[in-house]
């Protein structure tokens, strides 16, 4: 049993868009260019050929990669969490660590993480801690360089 895609709807979008732009728009140019390419004779020695079909394979490799993410994908809509109270998938979440320094986290979609954005995969070791936890909840999270307690200060989800 393989373990559930959850992504927000957002990024279910930008996979399908991604998806329809390899398949729709890139793909068929870099088909024409072989198709030209191999009408030009020899192939062994024809860098349009040789590069349009390495690009191709690139192509079909990354297609088969998204459809099986858009397939597997359980889309989960943060702005209808019935408990705003509690930290969950789409929330965003401020927290204090032990060094008072605060952070801005919010919890995604694996394909959608993005640490410089402030976006976290719901796997990670700070999402699986946060998970359930309330405004004024301390928790202690496993990191690379140890345990550390952080405190949850505001939990937020987009709006309806």
């Amino acid at each position: 049993m393989t373990t559930p895609n959850y992504i927000t709807p957002a990024g279910f979008a930008r996979l399908r868009a991604e998806y329809a732009e390899l398949f729709e728009v890139e793909r068929p140019k870099v088909v024409e260019l072989v198709s030209w390419a191999a009408g030009n004779g020899d192939r062994s020695e024809n860098g349009d050929y040789l590069y349009g079909r390495k690009r191709l394979r690139e192509i079909d490799r990354t297609l088969t990669r998204l459809s099986r993410k858009l397939k597997d994908a359980q889309v989960v809509d943060p702005s209808k969490q019935p408990d705003r109270s509690r930290a969950f998938f789409g929330a965003t979440v401020t927290y204090v660590d032990e060094e008072d320094r605060e952070r801005r986290v919010t919890i995604v979609g694996e394909d959608e993480a993005d640490a410089t954005a402030g976006k976290i995969s719901w796997k990670s070791p700070v999402a699986r801690t946060l998970r359930g936890a309330a405004v004024g909840d301390v928790r202690t999270v496993q990191l690379p360089g140890g345990p550390q307690e952080i405190e949850v200060v505001a939990i937020h989800y987009p709006a309806a």
